[in-house]
């Protein structure tokens, strides 16, 4: 009788020390897997990132200048036609070598005339019965003119319609400026200066002040608006010898955008 008691009191002793290892080993694993998910959880420096983010301010400004245009430029057409190619081609060729001569002599450099375009096509005549008829080749030449000094320019053309007579069209006449960069200089700085002047008003407004620019780009314009297309052959056509041309004045416009941190 007392040895199944001493048994049974060495098994609870067993039993309860086998409980008190799961117990403990618990609780040290709980310990041990807290500790990294909360280093995982707050990266190393993440409190310093937020308390030194930049605040910024956008803002965009645009620039204007006013130009008068300087020099003028047109496309000059030369057509022809003959029954035969060859000859088409070579009368074509010589009333625009004729009329560039000429043009040559109202100061127009060589370096500002430029060829754009050669068309050669047959023609046919249809009757109402039979095939068409071939009634000859038809060849246009085009080259574009540039007249550095516009006081030259309805001069020239009035030459080249008077040199070149039916065969040749003077088109897309546009008044333009030889140096559009020193204007769009004026449009950027103005640009600059009414995007800095709005955004000191706001940054006032909030009760901020402007620190460093943090960046600039160029977001609109830069390049000179064009002229409308002007037409001078029907005038020259009525004998006048120089055709007036007045300059006018043609519009810049330079659009920037700003980002400034605050201080």
């Amino acid at each position: 009788m007392d040895r199944s008691v001493t048994v049974s009191i060495k098994g609870l002793l067993a039993t309860g020390l086998v409980l008190l290892a799961l117990v403990v080993a618990y609780l040290l694993g709980s310990a041990g897997g807290t500790a990294p998910s909360a280093a995982q959880a707050t990266p190393a420096g993440a409190e310093d990132t937020t308390e030194t983010e930049v605040r910024t301010l956008r803002m965009v400004g645009t620039g204007e200048a006013t130009v008068v245009p300087d020099q003028l430029g047109f496309t000059l057409s030369v057509t022809a036609k003959q029954p035969a190619l060859d000859d088409a081609l070579g009368q074509s060729s010589g009333t625009m070598r004729r009329v560039l001569a000429a043009l040559s002599d109202q100061g127009v450099r060589a370096a500002d005339v430029q060829t754009t375009g050669l068309q050669m096509y047959p023609e046919y005549d249809y009757p109402s019965y039979g095939p068409p008829v071939l009634t000859g080749y038809r060849v246009t030449q085009r080259a574009r003119v540039v007249v550095r000094a516009l006081a030259d320019g309805g001069e020239a053309v009035s030459t080249a319609v008077e040199t070149g007579g039916n065969s040749v069209r003077v088109t897309d006449i546009r008044l333009g400026v030889s140096d559009p960069e020193a204007a769009l200089d004026r449009a950027r700085e103005a640009a600059v200066e009414a995007a800095t002047a709005k955004a000191e008003q706001y940054a006032a407004a909030t009760g901020q002040t402007l620190g460093d620019v943090l960046g600039l780009r160029e977001v609109g314009g830069g390049t000179p608006r064009p002229q409308p297309a002007l037409s001078f052959q029907a005038a020259a056509r009525d004998g006048l010898a120089t055709l007036p041309v007045k300059a006018g004045r043609d519009d810049l416009d330079v659009t920037v955008e700003v980002v400034w941190a605050f201080e």
